[in-house]
């Protein structure tokens, strides 16, 4: 019996490109962003089929031209979750001589966090800040990474290329993205409650493949 239903047939290697064209498509011109910062949010419509992202990515101090520059010249990519960081594929980061790395199953994360009393985000950026120094932080998970990383910023401790701070949830997310646009390092984070590590994940990959195309 037919379920009425028509299922497409489309070759896998051509899926990404069709996504994107009917996104495009369904998001006509103008549109409140162009160029570069455009690809960055299609690819987190794409990642979350949310259209919401139109209206609530947020780009501060020249955070694509930043993030861009931080990738070609190798960096270091610290994420808050293993999602995250398996959500960033090598066949993009190795061509660009970059690394990604989670240091929530580090055991001095484990011991830091024993020792003070501390959640394993909080401390893990503490260890992120003293012993590898991120060119980038990939935050979508703990509004505590985001928070401490916000602190280690203003007391000079760090000084981030880019920081995509996405955190999800009901307590903290919304106010921790608002700690984040205080700041004056470039940042790709998003309004109010909505985030989680594929959401952060895809920004970085939107932007290495900017830089792999170009």
């Amino acid at each position: 019996m037919s379920s009425g239903i028509a299922i497409r047939t489309i070759a896998p290697g051509d899926i990404e490109a069709e996504s994107f064209r009917i996104i495009d498509s369904e998001v006509p011109e103008p549109r409140l962003y162009s160029g570069y910062e455009w690809e960055i949010v299609r690819r987190m419509i794409h990642t979350t089929a949310d259209f919401d992202m139109l209206n609530i990515v947020r780009f501060g101090n020249d955070a694509v031209a930043a993030g861009l520059d931080a990738l070609r010249n190798g960096a270091t990519i610290v994420t808050d979750t293993e999602m995250a960081r398996r959500g960033i594929p090598m066949r993009r980061m190795t061509p660009l001589s970059c690394t990604v790395q989670c240091l929530m199953n580090d055991e001095r994360v484990a011991e830091l966090a024993r020792s003070n009393g501390t959640t394993r985000a909080f401390a893990a950026v503490d260890v992120a800040v003293r012993d590898i120094v991120p060119s980038i932080y990939v935050i979508g998970n703990a509004p505590t990474a985001l928070v401490r990383l916000v602190e280690h910023m203003r007391e000079g401790h760090a000084a981030p290329k880019l920081v995509v701070g996405m955190p999800v949830g009901f307590v903290n997310a919304e106010e921790s993205k608002g700690l984040l646009q205080q700041e004056g390092v470039p940042y790709i984070t998003i309004a109010g409650r909505k985030g989680g590590s594929p959401l952060a994940a895809c920004v970085i990959n939107a932007l290495a493949d900017i830089l792999l195309r170009t």
